[in-house]
């Protein structure tokens, strides 16, 4: 531990969404436009200090890291407890 004393930490986070296309035609696509994140940190200690608290924090957020690096994501999916490939069948179902 770095033993900095903080005596008040708000964060204050604002994702930004944009949804797109028609759900009965298949053609929904959803994105993050953005993420802001504002952290209000109330300490008497120094401000370089405080900085490198603030600085591992970040660095070692999951979800920061994960929104900001590219990230791999592996999904399966089943249907009736067999694995199904949505891609080869997109478009079957509608109607």
């Amino acid at each position: 531990m770095m033993k900095v004393e903080i005596t008040s930490a708000k964060v204050h986070v604002t994702c930004r969404f944009v949804r797109e296309g028609s759900v009965l035609a298949e053609t929904l696509q959803t994105r993050s436009e953005g993420v802001d994140i504002r952290l209000d940190v109330e300490s008497t200690e120094e401000p370089a200090r405080v900085a490198a608290v603030l600085r591992n924090a970040e660095q070692g957020c999951f979800v920061i890291q994960a929104v900001k690096q590219p990230t791999p994501v592996n999904s399966t999916m089943s249907l009736n407890g067999q694995e199904i490939d949505v891609a080869s069948l997109a478009g079957a179902g509608a109607g």
